[in-house]
């Protein structure tokens, strides 16, 4: 797919956004290798530890659906500069995704950046991690 159409995809989702509090809407399209698309809209709530961002809604709707294999993931906002993702964000892709897949950052003007969970989380904390000290073993 190209990332025109997928970026299509983010903008739509990022219309129906629950943005109450912030009135900043976010949309993320994640594209499976089977060519599925998962889109995420981000959900505010009054609690606002609660909200859930659009890159987290898209990965949990795939996984959800038995998807876990991606190839790419689009987030876009109305933005000056293209989107970056929150920290939570980037631990949950890094369980996800593979350090080389390719994620574009963008904003409603085109402005489109290329990154990888490798380059926006470095040195992070891997599920490996959990087993090498583990008190178990």
């Amino acid at each position: 797919m190209e990332n025109n159409a997928l970026l299509q995809y983010a903008i739509e989702a990022l219309k129906g956004a629950y943005v109450p509090y912030s009135k900043f809407p976010v949309g993320a399209a994640l594209l499976t290798k089977s060519g599925k698309v998962y889109t995420g809209c981000n959900i505010e709530n009054a609690s606002y530890p609660l909200t859930c961002c659009a890159e987290r809604v898209a990965i949990f709707k795939a996984i959800s659906n038995g998807e876990k294999d991606f190839s790419k993931m689009i987030i876009v906002a109305d933005t000056e500069r293209p989107v970056p993702p929150c920290g939570a964000c980037r631990q949950v892709m890094n369980e996800f995704f593979e350090p080389k897949m390719p994620i574009y950052l963008a904003n409603l003007t085109n402005d489109i950046k290329l990154v990888n969970i490798e380059s926006l989380l470095p040195f992070s904390f891997q599920p490996s991690d959990l087993n090498e000290n583990s008190p178990n073993e």
